[in-house]
């Protein structure tokens, strides 16, 4: 990995797709502007429809002939995903970031009755990736990138309990989420070389961003004192979003990524240029990321045909 690795040694683009989730704010965005920025068509999935469609503007303001477009896609919605998946009608898709994520949120549920950080950080993604696989294997040279996080050190899925039914501890059900996402990419990697498929699944955490992710929960209890103790974090610990996207960028763009492999900042896995991750030996247990799959094909209803063993 080369040291110092930045948004300027992104490769050409010119010619390729992609599809941020997320992307309206914080890393999502950033990392949809500079895939544009070096010559990606972008597709921007978000569910705020305004926020969307402002951040479509925005990146076009700011990188004059990009190729932006938002698409409504909520990920706390398997509805919804469906009807993403059925929209997008390119004729390739070289590269899926699974970047959109919610985190330490009081107790709810998605539309489909999931906890939510479950159901959006992991299960949305499981299926939306799940229903565009078609498109990323017919392209060569795609990838597929899920952001995860340092904090899934802070717990192992419990596959008996998904939903945190049996007690919620936000922090630990955020850990659950990031955990499981990286057991996806484990299981996705190692599906796809056993098929055969050249297609890239890795994975890629921020560190400390200054992004919206800190805040939301606080701000949904009404907890002023605590909003404020974010924000300030954010100010004066986090590395801004630019340098938060760079391990997405890195993983989806840089030659010779391997399959299953966690990129995060250098300095503490906190701050700094793209680098091997460290991971919990949980998120590369063979065994967890099949049972969780066949729950996530159960729980969403979307299989994944053309790897099955």
């Amino acid at each position: 990995m080369t040291k110092g690795w930045t948004s300027r040694d992104i490769p050409d683009q010119s010619g390729r797709t992609a599809v941020v989730t997320g992307s309206n704010s914080g890393i999502g965005y950033v990392t949809a502007r500079e895939l544009a920025r070096c010559g990606a068509r972008v597709v921007l999935a978000c569910r705020n429809a305004a926020r969307g469609t402002e951040a479509e503007a925005r990146i076009r303001r700011e990188v004059p002939g990009a190729e932006a477009v938002f698409a409504p896609l909520d990920l706390a919605d398997l509805s919804s995903v469906r009807e993403f998946a059925a929209g997008y009608t390119g004729d390739r898709l070289d590269l899926l970031i699974n970047n959109a994520g919610v985190m330490a949120l009081p107790y709810r549920r998605t539309a489909d009755g999931f906890e939510t950080q479950f159901g959006v950080n992991h299960l949305g993604h499981f299926a939306l990736t799940g229903l565009l696989l078609p498109k990323l294997l017919a392209t060569p040279g795609a990838r597929v990138v899920s952001m995860s996080s340092g904090a899934h050190a802070l717990a192992n899925i419990d596959i008996d309990d998904l939903n945190s039914e049996h007690g919620y501890r936000r922090w630990i059900a955020y850990g659950r989420s990031k955990t499981a996402n990286l057991l996806f990419v484990h299981e996705l990697a190692r599906r796809l070389a056993a098929t055969g498929s050249p297609v890239v699944a890795a994975a890629a955490h921020p560190g400390y961003a200054d992004t919206n992710l800190q805040t939301a929960g606080v701000r949904m209890e009404g907890r002023r004192a605590a909003e404020r103790l974010a924000l300030l974090g954010n100010r004066l610990i986090a590395q801004p979003a630019e340098a938060g996207a760079l391990p997405a960028l890195y993983a989806a763009t840089a030659p010779g990524v391997r399959p299953d492999s966690f990129t995060g900042p250098r300095f503490l896995a906190w701050r700094g240029a793209p680098a091997p991750s460290w991971r919990a030996k949980w998120t590369t247990n063979d065994t967890a990321g099949e049972r969780l799959w066949a729950a996530s094909e159960q729980l969403t209803g979307v299989s994944y045909a053309a790897l099955q063993p």
